[in-house]
């Protein structure tokens, strides 16, 4: 679903490869960016990953520095030639299909029904920081059923899915995941929602057209000033993203995600983040779910 800075680790280089080594001028002029660009906090501590993560960008473009390429980067040019390339490589995506798998059960035992009721048969969701496209075709899957399931409700959605990384995003699109990446699907989603491979040996599956056709990608960063999105929205998932953005940036980005959200709509939050401390309006109603008051 994300959109993170990769704490896990420190990176590897490529054998034999002629290491460039990051100055701390350079660090804080990239981490600066970073953090005004993606919000994402870039302590010292983050300077090795950095170094080693941009490594690859300097080898392709032939810099003999750091310096080099910062320069590069700041340019008019830069900008727009190379901001994307370094944006997919400092970003990792971590998500699964029915990642924390009691939202989905919330979705369809609790939201939809309360939505049905008050809004209407027609929900409108955002998923913010989709990443490969796991969380907004698991999304997908779970309210096709419940169209299925309530036949009597003249039942419709729509879905927008938005990450910051293109690279991401080309692959949500295609919606082939391999069949290791199914493994928390439902047997019965599996059946109904996805497709086998012609050739047994690739081990892929492709989500079905008719959840595709429900999902709309967009790039988006969530620090621009404005978002493109037109009107109010049922629900927003937004989950594992706000827990790498200091308090400041988290509180400016939830008011943006209820400019977008209807009175009674649904919030979803990783099950590690939190309003708590927060003034905005919304209401806790279950496990890192809020409603707009």
């Amino acid at each position: 679903m994300e959109c993170v800075f990769d704490i896990s680790g420190s990176g590897m280089h490529e054998p034999g490869a002629s290491l460039k080594r990051l100055s701390t001028a350079d660090f804080e002029r990239l981490s600066l960016f970073i953090h005004q660009e993606l919000g994402i906090k870039m302590p010292p501590a983050k300077k090795p990953l950095l170094e080693s993560r941009l490594q690859k960008r300097l080898r392709a473009l032939g810099y003999a520095s750091f310096t080099e390429y910062c320069e590069f980067l700041f340019s008019p040019g830069g900008l727009e030639q190379e901001l994307v390339m370094m944006i997919d490589l400092v970003t990792t995506n971590k998500t699964d299909f029915f990642r924390e798998p009691h939202h989905f059960d919330f979705l369809s035992r609790v939201a939809l029904p309360a939505l049905v009721r008050t809004t209407g048969p027609r929900v409108t969701v955002w998923s913010a920081g989709c990443s490969t496209g796991e969380e907004p075709y698991t999304i997908a899957a779970v309210m096709s059923d419940f169209g299925v399931n309530n036949p009597g409700i003249a039942f419709d959605y729509s879905i927008l899915a938005t990450d910051i990384s293109t690279r991401v995003l080309d692959h949500a699109r295609k919606g082939i995941y391999k069949k290791e990446r199914l493994l928390p699907v439902p047997d019965g989603v599996k059946r109904r929602y996805f497709l086998r491979s012609r050739d047994a040996s690739k081990e892929l599956a492709r989500v079905c057209p008719e959840l595709r056709e429900k999902v709309r990608f967009m790039r988006l960063n969530f620090m621009d000033e404005a978002f493109p999105i037109d009107g109010q929205l049922d629900i927003i998932f937004c989950r594992n993203v706000i827990i790498y953005f200091n308090k400041e940036t988290q509180e400016r980005l939830i008011w943006k995600f209820c400019e977008h959200l209807k009175p009674g709509g649904y919030l979803f939050l990783g099950h590690s983040e939190t309003l708590s401390g927060l003034g905005v309006p919304l209401k806790k109603v279950s496990a890192s779910v809020y409603t707009r008051q």
